[in-house]
């Protein structure tokens, strides 16, 4: 009987056309990879490659779509990276005018970058063990929005509810009785 290998669930992120190198993107992406989510954004953040920007969107992409799977519950902090690669995309082949009616070839490169997130089997092990957090349970009734909660406390005047601005104080000193008289 063949070993079936269990692979832990990701969530993937990728970026088609980058126009970067796939060397280029390579050396930032080896930075990264096997890195928690919070350590991975201050690396990309720090990084004076250009191509750590288009990077840095797709780990945002990747975290996004990780909290927004309603079968997951997972944390974007909770995640590590288990895979980053630049693969090669399509190059865009351009000619530049050299002397004596030459012409010279411009090779403008593009890249697929891709992230796998997976959560952090230390954070996760902790995770477990702690109680989930309670939702707060909403009943059938909707509010209208000018309706408030039995918890919130009612602003005593209508400058304090934010529907009316509140004078600024005069820097002028007010003209004294005498002054007005005359």
């Amino acid at each position: 009987m063949a070993a079936v290998e269990t692979r832990p669930q990701t969530v993937r992120a990728q970026a088609k056309w980058v126009h970067s190198s796939a060397r280029k993107a390579r050396l930032v992406t080896d930075l990264i990879r096997g890195r928690s989510v919070p350590e991975a954004r201050t690396i990309l953040a720090f990084s004076q490659r250009a191509v750590a920007k288009d990077i840095e969107k797709v780990l945002r992409s990747a975290v996004a779509n990780a909290e927004s799977r309603p079968d997951l519950h997972w944390n974007g902090d909770d995640l590590i990276i288990l895979t980053a690669y630049a693969d090669e995309g399509p190059t865009l082949k351009r000619w530049r005018a050299r002397a004596r009616g030459r012409v010279a070839r411009i090779r403008k490169r593009t890249c697929h970058i891709t992230l796998e997130l997976t959560p952090n089997p230390r954070v996760a092990a902790t995770a477990a063990t702690r109680p989930a957090p309670a939702r707060a349970e909403r009943s059938g009734k909707k509010r209208s929005p000018t309706e408030t909660h039995v918890d919130q406390e009612e602003p005593q005047t209508q400058a304090d509810a934010g529907l009316v601005e509140k004078p600024k104080a005069s820097r002028r000193k007010p003209k004294s009785t005498e002054e007005s008289e005359s």
